[in-house]
C-alpha cells in the first residue's frame, strides 16, 4: 500500500490526450469537417492559413463564435461501467483583420486552440489514477499577410499563449485502506470501522492547480490561387510551443483527517501522505506543431469543396515530468539514499494524420448550407491508455448553415457528432518513474455532440 500511496499525482495525469488540441475555432468551418487551408476566408485565415489572409478584400472583417463541446467517456472493467458526462467545454474565437492595401492585410485574433475536460467520480475504481481534470490554453496571433500578383499571398505572426489548469485525484482511493484487516492492526478497536468507511470512498485527495507562463510559437502559410476563384491551392505551418507551469500548487483534500491521523498514530507511517501542500512544483507540456495542406474547388458557382489533409507532430511528448519544490519528499531512492522530488512518466507519443473533407452550396445570396466529414487518428499507444487519456481514432461528421439577413452580416451555425473507436487498455505495461502502473484494465467508449454559433461582419 505505501508504495501505492507514494505514486501520488503522476506527472501524465496533468494534461494528456489528444483532445487537448481543439480543431472547432470556427462556426463556417466546423460544418465543412473544419477545412480552411485552402479556402480564401478573410479574417478566419489568421487561424487555418495566415497566408489566405492576403486575398482579404473588406476595409474591416471581424468574425466571433463560440463552441459546446459535450464528449461522453464510457469505461467499463470486470468490475465495473461507468458513464462518465465530461465537463463542457466551451472554446472561443474572435478573428479582426483589415485590408489596408490591395497588397498588404493585418489583423489579430484571439483562439482557445488547447483544451481537455474531463469529470469522473470522485470514488470511481480508477480514482487514484484520475478524479477530474480540466485545462484551457489561450492564444493571442498578430497576423500579416501580403500578396504578390493578385494570385500568391504568404502571411504570418507570432502565436503568444497563456493558460491554467486544476486536476484531482485520489491518494487513499476507495478500498485501498482494506488490506489493513489482513494485518495485527485489524485487532484495533478503531480500525474495523474507519476502514469500512472508505470501502467505496477516497478518504484522501489531492487537487493540483497552476498558471502557465506565456509560451510563444509561429503560425506562417501561404495560398495560391491556381485558377483565379476556381482552384486554390494553400499549405501552413504552426511551430511548436512548450507550456511551462512553475509554481503550481497542491492542495490536500481529507473526509476527515482524523481518521488518517488515528491510524498513523495507532502505527507510525501506516496510511503516509506526502506533505504536497507543503511546497510548489514545476511541469512542462508541449503545444505540438502542425502542418495543414488544403485545396478548393468550385465546379460550379455556387458549390465549393475542400480537403485538408494535417499532420501533427505528437512524438515530441515522449515524457512529462513534475518536479517538486525541495519541501516535498515523495520517497527515498534505495539505491542512493537521496530523498525523490519528481516523478516521470512516459507518454511515447507519435505523429497523428487527419483527413477533413467539406463542401459548402450557396441556395441563395442569403444562405449558405454546409456538410464536412473527418477521420482523426490518435497519437496514445495501446500500452499508454489512461483515464487521463482515453484516446481514440475518430469519425466526425459536421453540418452547418450561414444565414445573412442583411449583405454585411452572417449568422452562422454548425454540428459535429464524432465517434470514437472503442479501445481496451492494459494497465501492467505503462509505469511511471516508480514503477506503478498509471492505467487501469477495461475498455473505453468515446463520444462527443458539438454545436458551435457564430456571427459574421464585414464591410
Amino acid at each position: 500500500m505505501k508504495k501505492v500511496l507514494l505514486t501520488v499525482l503522476v506527472a501524465c495525469s496533468l494534461i494528456c490526450a489528444e483532445s487537448y488540441q481543439v480543431n472547432t475555432l470556427s462556426a463556417k468551418q466546423l460544418g465543412m469537417g473544419h477545412t480552411g487551408a485552402g479556402i480564401k476566408l478573410g479574417s478566419e485565415s489568421m487561424h487555418f492559413n495566415p497566408g489566405g489572409l492576403g486575398f482579404l478584400n473588406k476595409t474591416l472583417d471581424i468574425s466571433a463564435g463560440i463552441t459546446f463541446i459535450m464528449p461522453e467517456v464510457q469505461f467499463s472493467s470486470d468490475f465495473t461501467k461507468k458513464e462518465v458526462n465530461d465537463k463542457l467545454g466551451t472554446p472561443l474565437y474572435v478573428y479582426a483583420a483589415s485590408s489596408i492595401t490591395d497588397w498588404f492585410s493585418a489583423g489579430i485574433s484571439f483562439t482557445t486552440p488547447y483544451g481537455n475536460s474531463l469529470e469522473f467520480d470522485k470514488n470511481w475504481e480508477g480514482a487514484g489514477l484520475l478524479q477530474d481534470i480540466s485545462l484551457a490554453v489561450y492564444a493571442i496571433q498578430p497576423t500579416v499577410a501580403f500578396k504578390f500578383l493578385d494570385r500568391i499571398s504568404i502571411g504570418g505572426g507570432p502565436a503568444i499563449y497563456f493558460g491554467s489548469f486544476e486536476q484531482s485525484k485520489a491518494l487513499v482511493a476507495p478500498g485501498q485502506l482494506n488490506p489493513l484487516m489482513s494485518t495485527p492492526l485489524a485487532a484495533h478497536p478503531s480500525v474495523p470501522g474507519i476502514v469500512d468507511k472508505y470501502k467505496n470512498t477516497s478518504a484522501v485527495s489531492a487537487t493540483l492547480s497552476g498558471d502557465a507562463d506565456v509560451a510563444v510559437g509561429a503560425n506562417v502559410g501561404i495560398q495560391y490561387d491556381l485558377l483565379p476563384n476556381k482552384f486554390t491551392l494553400g499549405i501552413a505551418y504552426r511551430s511548436e510551443a512548450k507550456m511551462k507551469v512553475a509554481k503550481g500548487k497542491t492542495k490536500i483534500n481529507y473526509v476527515n483527517e482524523s481518521d488518517i491521523e488515528t491510524l498513523n498514530a495507532i502505527n507510525p507511517g501506516t496510511v503516509p501522505i506526502p506533505a504536497l501542500d507543503k511546497g510548489t512544483f514545476e511541469a512542462e507540456l508541449p503545444l505540438p506543431a502542425n502542418l495543414n495542406a488544403g485545396i478548393s474547388f468550385r465546379p460550379i458557382e455556387s458549390l465549393l469543396l475542400a480537403f485538408d489533409f494535417q499532420m501533427v507532430f505528437w512524438d515530441t511528448y515522449k515524457n512529462l515530468t513534475l518536479n517538486f519544490s525541495d519541501e516535498v519528499i515523495l520517497g527515498v531512492n534505495p539505491a542512493t539514499s537521496q530523498y525523490i522530488h519528481s516523478l516521470t512518466s512516459k507518454k511515447n507519443y507519435n505523429n497523428t494524420f487527419a483527413y477533413r473533407f467539406g463542401g459548402q452550396y450557396t441556395v441563395i445570396d442569403q444562405l449558405d448550407l454546409r456538410l464536412g466529414v473527418y477521420y482523426d487518428e490518435t497519437p496514445v499507444d495501446d500500452d499508454y491508455l489512461t483515464p487521463e487519456s482515453p484516446s481514440t481514432n475518430k469519425l466526425g461528421s459536421t453540418i452547418g448553415f450561414s444565414i445573412r439577413p442583411i449583405p454585411n452580416l452572417s449568422i452562422d451555425a454548425s454540428f459535429l457528432y464524432a465517434l470514437g473507436f472503442g479501445r481496451n487498455a492494459e494497465s501492467g505495461t505503462k509505469k511511471d518513474s516508480n514503477g506503478s502502473a498509471d492505467g487501469i484494465d477495461g475498455r473505453y467508449e468515446v463520444q462527443a455532440w458539438v454545436p458551435s454559433v457564430g456571427l459574421s461582419f464585414n464591410f
